[in-house]
């Protein structure tokens, strides 16, 4: 589990219509439901409201106050397991392993929550494990998959699942580090030079900084074409205005072609 406890109420404050969508379903709370939008953190936090908002003692659920939404809150609820892909991809193992859990009814009065943060980082072989448990519901377990977006997961998960989306973080610009991947492919385009020795050791690059830095060229080429954002865009704009520049006849391009 990734490292420092996150306190639910005080990460969702800005996440009210989340929240309320939340606290409508708990009636009849769905066996599955997607995270989508929002942080890691919120993601994390709003299945941990979840989880509260299923097992308080209070009327006033969630409390924050009772056994169980302390525990909860402190991650040492009995009916709560975390698979954290924030740390290291979800393998199998742990997830058959907690199959036979999953048959059983929880321990207490509530429901058993099983959270998997950043779920996109399910390994094949671990969603397909999920996806049996999932087709064979038991009464009392529910599941949260946390992810940025719906489309990174398997579909037929997504599929059995009620999604509530979280407000989407207002990123203006890239951080430091997916900047720099940005540069180093700007310029791979205007030379064709400098990018394979970055991606050529194993293991240096992986899905979850793919998808960043695909994201983050998205921003580089919105910034760029609105005259807006840091030197990278500007890089990328000033190569644009010039006179025949086309990607097609960029150095990448010319590479591809047989």
């Amino acid at each position: 589990m990734a490292s420092g406890l996150l306190d639910p109420i005080t990460a969702l404050s800005g996440q009210h219509h989340a929240i309320m969508r939340l606290d409508a379903l708990a009636a009849n709370p769905p066996q599955s439901i997607v995270l989508e939008g929002g942080d890691a953190d919120e993601r994390f936090a709003a299945a941990l409201w979840w989880a509260m908002r299923l097992n308080c003692e209070s009327e006033q659920k969630p409390c924050d106050a009772c056994p169980a939404c302390r525990q909860i809150r402190d991650r040492a609820f009995s009916d709560l397991m975390v698979f954290d892909g924030r740390e290291d991809l979800i393998k199998v193992e742990p997830i058959r392993e907690a199959r036979p859990i999953w048959g059983q009814p929880p321990h207490g009065d509530g429901y058993r929550v099983t959270i998997l943060a950043e779920a996109q980082r399910l390994m094949t072989e671990s969603a397909n494990a999920l996806l049996k448990s999932l087709e064979e519901p038991r009464p009392g377990n529910v599941f949260v998959l946390c992810t940025p977006q719906r489309e990174r997961l398997l579909e037929t998960l997504v599929s059995r699942s009620f999604v509530v989306t979280l407000s989407w973080p207002n990123a203006q610009g890239n951080d430091a580090d997916i900047e720099e991947w940005c540069a180093a492919m700007v310029g791979f385009w205007k030379s064709g030079r400098g990018w394979f020795p970055r991606t050529a050791t194993k293991g240096s690059v992986d899905a979850d900084l793919a998808f960043r830095v695909l994201l983050g060229m998205q921003r580089v080429l919105r910034d760029a074409m609105s005259g807006s954002g840091g030197t990278v865009a500007a890089d990328m704009a000033a190569h644009l205005a010039r006179p025949g520049c086309d990607v097609s006849t960029s150095p990448l391009a010319r590479r591809r072609t047989p």
